[in-house]
């Protein structure tokens, strides 16, 4: 073999060990991508909605989540420079999906990761207190647990939230007010960091009186170890009256226990805010959106958490 024969089969090799380092690569044009996909489920689902209102109605609920991921998604490229393949393929995958179901093509949700065909529904875990099996992955790492898709946990606010104020990547943080357990054993302790981004924002103006906010959280730091968060707010509720916060609750539990436990009685939800799909904040009385200091958010997670938790 010529020297030159063998820098052009060297020259081959290099490129086909480098191209799949570069098809894992998320870009933003890759992201425009899904911004088109989310368009056109969109009108797949105007299209059914003349066929089947009810469920068109289901289907546009699940596209707005995934509307306000890709959101998230195009953010979080921007701000951090990169983008995990497989998230990037995941939310692609539930686009798909909706769009297959609109179509009527197929009659089955989307199967989350972490989540058996069991319970491919998309509904969330059973609030009974604890948490099977069958709904996790199998197989785990010993001392990890998974805490599933569809939990939820609440949030305080160490900081003020306003939608006259904030901006687009703006970056926020709370604790987490009790403890979240699995199987007797605690996954996440109250007091845990959790941290959030603005990945939206619409101030109110003279013509546009209602206001609008969307955060969503990314990471949560338990015994001092930070993990990746998918999770998407789905309620505000007023801070004051607080008491009790060592309290602990099971996955499912903080849904009404926490309430319960926790605010005693108080009215609860803030008011004048309404909570809309993927976790848009709107003020229902043509004011700013106002989350003060102390708030509670309750947070659902979005993707399987895993947790090292350091017992066997």
């Amino acid at each position: 073999m010529t020297r030159i024969s063998r820098v052009a089969v060297a020259l081959l090799l290099t490129a086909g060990l480098a191209a799949p380092a570069a098809a894992q690569s998320v870009t933003q044009a890759d992201v425009q991508r899904l911004n088109d996909n989310v368009y056109l489920a969109d009108r797949d689902i105007t299209q059914l909605r003349t066929r089947d209102a009810a469920r068109a109605t289901q289907l546009q609920t699940e596209l707005d989540d995934l509307r306000d991921e890709v959101v998230y998604l195009k953010v979080k490229l921007r701000k951090e420079r990169s983008l995990a393949r497989t998230e990037y393929s995941d939310v692609q995958s539930r686009i798909e999906n909706v769009r297959s179901r609109a179509q009527g093509n197929s009659s089955s949700a989307y199967a989350f990761p972490g989540r058996d065909s069991s319970t491919s529904s998309g509904a969330a875990p059973s609030s009974s207190g604890s948490t099977s099996s069958s709904t996790r992955t199998t197989n785990l790492p010993r001392g990890t647990v998974e805490v599933p898709a569809g939990t939820e946990m609440d949030v305080r606010l160490s900081n003020a939230l306003n939608s006259g104020t904030a901006q687009v990547e703006d970056r926020f943080e709370g604790t987490t007010l009790v403890d979240l357990s699995l199987d007797g054993r605690t996954a996440v302790p109250a007091g845990s960091l959790v941290r959030g981004v603005v990945t939206a924002v619409e101030p109110g103006t003279r013509t546009n009186r209602t206001s609008k906010m969307t955060v969503s959280f990314d990471q949560i730091t338990v015994n001092g170890r930070a993990y990746p968060l998918r999770g998407t707010v789905t309620q505000a509720i007023e801070g004051e009256g607080i008491k009790g916060e060592a309290g602990r609750a099971g996955v499912g539990a903080g849904v009404g226990a926490i309430i319960g436990g926790i605010l005693g009685g108080f009215k609860g939800a803030l008011a004048g805010i309404l909570i809309g799909g993927g976790g848009t904040i709107a003020a229902t009385e043509g004011k700013e959106v106002e989350l003060p200091q102390g708030s509670v958010l309750r947070l659902r997670i979005d993707s399987p958490l895993q947790i090292q938790t350091g017992g066997r």
